[in-house]
């Protein structure tokens, strides 16, 4: 076979190691070698980044035979890892030494086509030597490039590249890494004198097109996409416990979920498993390795050394490690050989993430991708289910490319001045070509080139200004220092401040760890990091020194960083599962249960597990929420507050969005600051005293064209800004990272950040006592972009926006739930993590610790959570309403509830002559407001209350009022019905009004200024009435009183209702009588071992009346009752004593009892094995470390002998 249009040795080379191209490779070499700008999409393991060099490799070698090749780069392969780049320069030997085979076979010379890697981790002997001699290809990744374009050296390397290879461009399109590398892409176009060809490699995108803009620019020049499309066959399933799920892991699943990892490793050659956070892969690592031996796992991750990453990726490929515990380090194709399968622990939030993950099995052409998905929670478990139907459905993330960000731009200003003088206007031109800045204003340009070229005026001098701008000319130049920060300080990955650790005494760097964690820790603390435990010997700032501290039991770290959201589509996935769900639901549980087996595909156990959980969703909610149906859910607390709970499934980046601007709202609405968190699916306020509002009014606190306006002033409090702030001062160079080759101190760049703050932006600073207003925000190229990144990028914005135009126009509806506790869709966001709160109450002080989660036996125990006790709501009434039983306790009653009218005051008295003798006292009177009103009892102290809204009331006999000062009309009737509802419970507006008279629209104004206060709620509580309102304490109490019956229903008995059962149960408050009766007796008491004496003595005469002992021989001599003594095996010559246990029970079921074989002691075990044999035999079942320390072996020892 020959490859068309290939030289004759490079298609030998390939087909020495293929049987045949695939098609991707087939469309991708005609697109290439026609001289077009090309985008390779095609699933993992299709050959795409071979496709992308064998075109390239063999214009090399057509160029090689007409004269030896110029020490000149040709080609630029851009990879966004460095591992993954020197993965390719490895792969890229083979291919390289079977062309020169081939030449050599054939009698041609050979083609010294060289190929050098240059990344961070390049040696320095090795970049002078690439300097004095380029290599013709250069692998390299987005950061070196950067450098590279910045310096002399770099430059003269790069200015004769004809062809720029884009890999896995996907990965860093859709952040500002993406950006940096666009404008990075223009400065080499404007470097080469022959514009490049562009080839890009990307996992299959939605849209596909944006991919290929992105890689190519704002440009005329015509492109190709090559998209073989994502579909492929892959073996997907989910992973479920055995003990069921819930919103927070349990010891006991965990335990299961690693036994079930264990297994499908000792299954397969090689298992590599995915965890969403560097904590739970450590986590992973060591309980794995315990199971299956720590030779044989491993984890790896960012904060892993170089050295330990990439000898865990050779481990692995060798066949060495069984069992790799991995984050997002190893998504992308790096070469870790043949992975047979793939576990992802928890979802991955989005659905292209997954795939990618999965791809790293079977990666050979004809192989099946084998992933196993194990949810960790039970909405865990809804998404993964929709995870893979959207899989199945074809469904892509779409990604989102950053429009012009300006930090970026400063940096790429300031690198690209700094090495030659450029108009103003060709610059700005050259920048536009890149597609995340093909808008970029004038505006945002002039103020960008006005940041880097003043700087800025800080207490520490003048910093950040790198250029000159000749405003007269349009000329940029560029300042002394503009190269030397630009090459020390470029990139856009931001610095997190992690402490290196350092082993001693070797003074090896093996890895990182976050800055609190490192804070918070002491010397002599021990930790595992890589699967290896270490003992801090040192800690100094940003460095931790480490002894190896050869296994013993170790603390996990953990690393703080900004959760992923979930993706727009998963969402929608989410939502429609849901939807479909409800729907189900509404032909029945065991319908929907045998519905999701049959049509959704899923196991019977993954099935009783969701249709459990959201039909009990469904029976306390009424409905399953999706994103045409939002819940507003309010429930009581054990302490009497009250939280309030969104369920809305629209991820938790719009969730955040949602949730600060409603924060905000309340604050200003209520005066008070309120704690909050926001997750995937929910959003939750816990809310104060004052807060008492109808549930369907909050979907009006907030409007699509002031929102935007709102969330600035609530983000500008939160961490997130300070945080993003430092992030891009540091980015457009204002902050320096590195100065004078040190790296600057974490303190000193925070008080710089602060300070940077301070002068651009002091409002965001300022002390609240002396800000008239909202904060002012300047215009500010710095302000705009940290604004925007925290809209957009930690928050959707723009989706907040639209849900919040829908809710307006009824394209979504609002059902509002009181409920008496919460439902099970809120425990995942009741029980959140820190990474979701809002506000920066620490996790210990959370108002939610004050829930009690409650676990429902059915849905219909669920449904429960709907409705209000009526015992209860009779009971508080009960307890509200006064009860007097004097004279001075009905004074202290109508001075505490405003009055009584006659019929309640002659229902609450013991006496009648009580009322006689305040009237006589003058301390009380009746009153009569109007003709048709009844008559009021009423104390001299709120005698001006009524007053006030009866001036000619009539008083038998007239007294006078305490307070002189008549109150105005509203007041006084605020604060009658404000008495009146302390002692009525639920009631209505007209209940609270016809006593004294009062219209409706008094009455109403009146509840409404005491809902403003807090004081009163509205609801439907009794169910007899539309819309009641009721006292907060004593709806509380009601909400309480209802948990309480609920709580009954499973309570432990007390020990006297306990004794009386087994009295009854037993028979001895009334025995039976006859053989029929003592038979039922020994069944019942069948396997009980009790002294024989005490059978004729204790045991059943107590049991039957009239018992005989003849009765028993009669059962025993006919054969239908044996008697056993349970440890005859030990003693078989040992005669019964009447002291003797003996067992009485049925000849049918002696098989069931008789004894096992007692276990002999192994003879062929070493001495460790025997010591440990004997601790089990005498301590039974033991934890690993439990065993280490009470047999006194060493570790070693103890995995031996088990």
């Amino acid at each position: 076979m020959h490859l068309t249009h290939f030289h004759p040795a490079v298609s030998s080379a390939f087909f020495r190691h293929f049987n045949k191209p695939t098609e991707v490779q087939i469309q991708a070499w005609a697109a290439i070698q026609s001289g077009c700008h090309t985008l390779l999409a095609a699933p993992t393991g299709s050959g795409k980044t071979l496709a992308a060099f064998l075109a390239a490799i063999d214009t090399l070698v057509r160029e090689s035979r007409y004269a030896p090749l110029p020490d000149e780069t040709r080609v630029l392969y851009v990879s966004p890892l460095k591992a993954l780049s020197n993965d390719i320069h490895k792969n890229l030997q083979q291919p390289l030494q079977s062309i020169n085979e081939a030449l050599l076979g054939s009698g041609e010379a050979f083609a010294d086509i060289t190929a050098a890697v240059r990344t961070g981790d390049t040696s320095a002997g090795e970049r002078t030597k690439m300097r004095k001699t380029p290599p013709h290809i250069l692998v390299t990744t987005p950061e070196s490039l950067y450098i590279l374009l910045t310096s002399e050296s770099g430059r003269a390397m790069l200015q004769s590249v004809e062809t720029v290879i884009l890999d896995e461009i996907h990965a860093v399109a859709g952040n500002k890494r993406g950006a940096h590398l666009a404008l990075s892409l223009e400065r080499l176009e404007a470097l080469c004198a022959q514009s490049p060809t562009r080839i890009g490699i990307s996992a299959t995108q939605k849209p596909i097109e944006n991919m290929a803009r992105f890689m190519v620019g704002r440009r005329d020049t015509p492109y190709t996409i090559v998209d073989t499309g994502h579909s492929r066959h892959r073996d997907l399933a989910i992973e479920i416990t055995n003990s069921p799920l819930d919103a927070v892991m349990s010891n006991e699943v965990w335990g299961e979920i690693y036994d079930r990892l264990a297994d499908f490793t000792q299954a397969h050659r090689t298992t590599l498993i995915f965890s969403n956070t560097r904590r739970m892969a450590e986590r992973v690592a060591r309980h794995l390795s315990e199971r299956i031996g720590e030779e044989h796992v491993t984890s790896h991750h960012g904060s892993l050394s170089r050295e330990h990453r990439l000898q865990a990726e050779q481990r692995l490929k060798s066949g060495q490690l069984k069992a790799l515990i991995a984050t997002a380090s190893l998504e992308l194709g790096i070469d870790i050989g043949d992975v047979d399968l793939v576990c992802q622990l928890g979802s991955p939030r989005s659905i292209s993430g997954f795939l990618q993950r999965v791809g790293r099995s079977g990666h050979a052409v004809s192989a099946t991708p084998k992933g196993r998905l194990f949810p960790l929670t039970r909405d865990d478990l809804v998404e993964s289910i929709a995870i893979l139907e959207a899989i199945e459905q074809g469904e892509l993330d779409r990604i989102d490319i950053p429009q012009h960000p300006l930090d970026v731009l400063s940096q790429q200003i300031i690198a690209e001045v700094a090495n030659r003088e450029w108009d103003e206007g060709d610059l700005l031109k050259q920048f536009r070509h890149a597609w995340p800045y093909r808008d970029l204003s004038d505006k945002d340009w002039q103020a960008t080139l006005k940041m880097v070229s003043e700087g800025f005026t800080t207490r520490r001098g003048r910093r950040g200004a790198y250029i000159h701008w000749d405003r007269i000319n349009g000329k940029l130049r560029p300042r002394r220092n503009a190269r030397l920060t630009a090459i020390l300080n470029g990139g856009s990955i931001p610095d997190l401040f992690d402490y290196d650790v350092v082993l001693q005494p070797q003074g090896i760097k093996v890895g990182t760890l976050n800055e609190d964690f490192s804070f918070e820790s002491l010397p002599g603390d021990i930790f595992q990091l890589g699967n290896t435990a270490y003992r801090i010997l040192k800690i100094e700032p940003g460095r931790m020194h480490v002894e190896d501290a050869h296994g013993l039991p170790p603390t996990i770290p953990f690393w703080f960083g900004e959760s992923p959201g979930r993706s727009d589509e998963l969402s929608k996935a989410v939502a429609s599962l849901r939807r479909d769900i409800s729907n189900e639901l509404g032909f029945g549980v065991d319908h929907t249960r045998n519905w999701l087996i049959k049509q959704r595909g899923l196991s019977p156990l993954a099935a009783d597990q969701i249709t459990e959980y959201l039909a009990s969703a469904h029976a306390a909610l009424g409905l399953l929420p999706d994103q045409e149906n939002i819940i507003f859910e309010r429930f009581f607390d054990e302490a009497g507050d009250m939280h309030f709970v969104v369920h809305s499934p629209y991820g938790s980046r719009l969730n955040r969005a949602w949730g600060l601007a409603l924060r905000k709202r309340f604050c200003r609405r209520f005066n008070f600051e309120l704690q909050a968190a926001a997750v995937e699916d929910s959003i939750v306020l816990s809310l104060g005293a004052t807060h008492s509002f109808p549930l369907e009014e909050v979907a009006d606190y907030l409007q699509p064209e002031s929102v935007r306006h709102l969330l600035i002033q609530a983000l500008l409090d939160a961490p997130m800004f300070a945080t993003h702030w430092r992030w891009n001062a540091c980015t457009a160079l204002a902050i320096v990272r590195n100065r004078n080759g040190r790296r600057v101190p974490a303190p000193f760049q925070r008080a710089d950040a602060e300070d940077l703050v301070a002068l651009v932006f002091p409002d965001q600073l300022a002390c609240f006592e002396n800000i008239a207003g909202e904060r002012e925000v300047p215009e500010h190229p710095l302000v705009d972009q940290t604004l925007e990144d925290c809209l957009t990028d930690l928050m959707d914005i723009e989706g907040l926006e639209r849900l919040l135009q829908r809710l307006r126009d009824g394209e979504i509806k609002i059902h509002c739930r009181d409920l008496t506790g919460p439902s099970p869709l809120a425990s995942e966001i009741i029980n959140a993590r820190p990474y979701a709160f809002l506000d920066d109450a620490p996790a210990e002080e959370r108002r939610t610790l004050a829930i009690q989660n409650r676990s429902f036996a059915s849905p219909e125990d669920a449904g429960q959570l709907a409705k209000l006790d009526p015992a209860a709501i009779s009971q508080v009434k009960q307890e509200a309403w006064p009860e007097t039983r004097d004279a001075d306790e009905l004074h202290d009653a109508l001075v505490v509830y405003g009055f009584l009218t006659e019929g309640e005051g002659r229902r609450s008295l013991l006496n009648p002559a009580f009322l006689d003798e305040l009237i006589q006292q003058k301390r009380a009177t009746t009153i009569e407001p109007a003709d048709g009103l009844p008559r009021l009892w009423v104390a001299a102290e709120r005698l001006h209350e009524l007053l006030a809204l009866a001036p000619e009331a009539t008083q038998h006999p007239a007294i006078t009022a305490l307070e002189a000062d008549t109150p105005d009309r509203d007041t006084a009737i605020r604060e009658l019905l404000r008495s009146r509802l302390e002692a009525l419970g639920p009631t209505t507006e007209g209940a609270l009004g016809k006593p004294l008279g009062l219209s409706q629209q008094e009455t109403e104004l009146g509840l409404l200024a005491l809902e403003q206060e807090g004081f009163v709620l509205r609801g439907n509580f009794t169910g007899e009435h539309p819309e009641e309102w009721c006292e907060r304490r004593l709806l509380a109490r009601i909400h309480r009183y209802t948990l309480q019956t609920l709580r009954k229903e499973i309570k432990p008995v007390s020990p006297a209702a306990f004794m009386r059962f087994l009295f009854h149960w037993h028979g001895l408050n009334d025995p039976g009588e006859g053989n029929d009766a003592l038979l039922g007796v020994l069944q019942q008491l069948e396997g009980c071992s009790i002294a024989a004496a005490a059978w004729e003595k204790d045991i059943l005469p107590a049991r039957l009346r009239g018992y005989q002992p003849q009765q028993l021989d009669q059962l025993c001599s006919s054969g239908q009752i044996i008697w056993l003594h349970p440890n005859h095996s030990h003693d078989r010559k040992a005669a019964p004593l009447a002291t003797t246990g003996i067992v009485l029970l049925e000849r049918a079921t002696q098989q069931f009892w008789q004894p096992g074989e007692q276990i002999k002691e192994p003879d062929n075990l070493s001495s460790p094995a025997l010591r440990l044999y004997r601790q089990l035999q005498q301590g039974g079942a033991d934890f690993f470390f439990d065993l280490v320390q009470k047999t006194g072996l060493l570790r070693t020892q103890v995995e031996e002998a088990l």
